[in-house]
């Protein structure tokens, strides 16, 4: 399965969810898309593992096919399963790109990895799925800085997070692994484990 490339305001209406963790998709219309999008059909244990696995995945924007190996790269980390998966996620050099602010949605910050206008560590990346360790640094071209997409999302502030630090050189630092309690709060991420582990 390709990565998603629609509307993801329609997606968080049908899964209940704000993919963009504003929560702006749900204000106006808080119910499904379509005519009986009000009437929401209580799920089953199949169905609320399923859900909860398309609210990450559609979250952080990737294909099946990636989601379900880095699900199962989890499985060779120590630590708790469901946990280790959110910090791979976490870790993503286009996420950090979009938890830093340089991007406004994960989507952006995808363009400026794939574009090359991320360097990691002074060197430029082009992989969306790098997975960054504690400690690299992670900054904008300087021709980069003069973007308007960046300097819009930078304007705004928002995403930023602890365990990513970035100073007023633009230069930001991924500073800590974060604990579980600063990622998606409203997730359960032991039915996406169920959910991989059913028989």
């Amino acid at each position: 399965m390709s990565r998603y490339t629609g509307s993801i305001w329609k997606v968080s209406r049908r899964l209940n969810y704000s993919l963009s963790e504003t929560g702006k998709e749900l204000i106006k219309r808080p119910y499904a898309p379509g005519m009986h999008g009000k009437k929401r059909i209580k799920a089953k244990d199949y169905g609320l593992q399923l859900q909860e696995k398309q609210k990450v995945r559609f979250t952080y924007g990737i294909s099946e096919k990636q989601f379900k190996k880095i699900f199962k790269d989890a499985g060779k980390l120590k630590g708790i399963h469901g946990e280790m998966f959110l910090f791979l996620l976490e870790s993503r050099l286009d996420n950090v790109v979009y938890r830093l602010g340089f991007a406004k949605t994960r989507q952006q910050a995808r363009q400026l990895v794939n574009h090359g206008h991320i360097l990691v560590d002074g060197k430029k990346v082009d992989i969306p799925s790098y997975s960054l360790r504690v400690g690299q640094i992670i900054t904008l071209k300087e021709k980069s800085k003069d973007l308007i997409i960046v300097k819009e999302a930078l304007a705004n502030k928002l995403n930023r997070v602890d365990y990513i630090s970035l100073n007023k050189e633009l230069v930001g630092k991924y500073v800590r692994i974060p604990h579980r309690d600063e990622l998606l709060p409203n997730i359960k991420e032991q039915l996406i484990v169920e959910f991989y582990n059913r028989k």
